[in-house]
């Protein structure tokens, strides 16, 4: 992107707050930022974990706070999908089983950095830190083949929901459609 993408601002709100705002609304027990160091837009008093090593993406985020879990559930919202709804969430979080994860398929392509993972993922994801291959697709499919996990299919129309901001691109088509930033 070029650019942290946590402050590129839609409608005149940085991405950081707009998620923020969205996680707020399901009143977690804990909120956290996850990130490989404390972000300079963090605000006072938010809990930064910072990323387990080694550093691979996502993964060592999830696999951190999974790690700090006092909940059954972990949430996890990416900062760069801010086309998220907070009726999507609560539509997830009614379908999340005791001691199962719940993670969201697009097709055939899981949606990790949209998911909500329990206290079970934590081996695997510590585990998948260390393999060759720490991509969160696999460690998805390796928590559905252990059975520690539910997968639900996105209808069409859920799908935008999960379009990511990677690049130039992808934020300038955003803010076309609606109409600025």
């Amino acid at each position: 992107m070029g650019t942290d993408k946590a402050t590129l601002c839609i409608a005149g709100q940085p991405l950081w707050r707009r998620q923020l705002n969205l996680l707020l609304a399901l009143q977690p027990q804990n909120l956290w930022i996850s990130a490989r160091s404390v972000p300079p837009w963090c605000p006072e008093g938010l809990e930064v974990v910072l990323d387990s090593p080694p550093s691979r993406g996502p993964l060592s985020g999830i696999s951190a706070c999974l790690q700090r879990l006092e909940a059954p559930h972990l949430i996890v919202v990416a900062i760069d999908m801010p086309q998220m709804t907070l009726e999507h969430l609560s539509k997830l979080l009614a379908l999340v089983r005791p001691g199962r994860s719940l993670l969201p398929m697009n097709g055939n392509y899981f949606e990790p950095t949209c998911a909500i993972y329990s206290q079970s993922a934590v081996p695997f994801a510590a585990a998948a830190l260390n393999e060759p291959d720490a991509s969160l697709q696999r460690f998805c499919k390796k928590l559905t083949i252990e059975n520690v996990a539910d997968s639900c299919l996105l209808r069409p129309e859920e799908r935008p929901f999960y379009h990511n901001l990677n690049h130039p691109q992808d934020f300038d088509a955003l803010t076309d459609r609606q109409g600025g930033v």
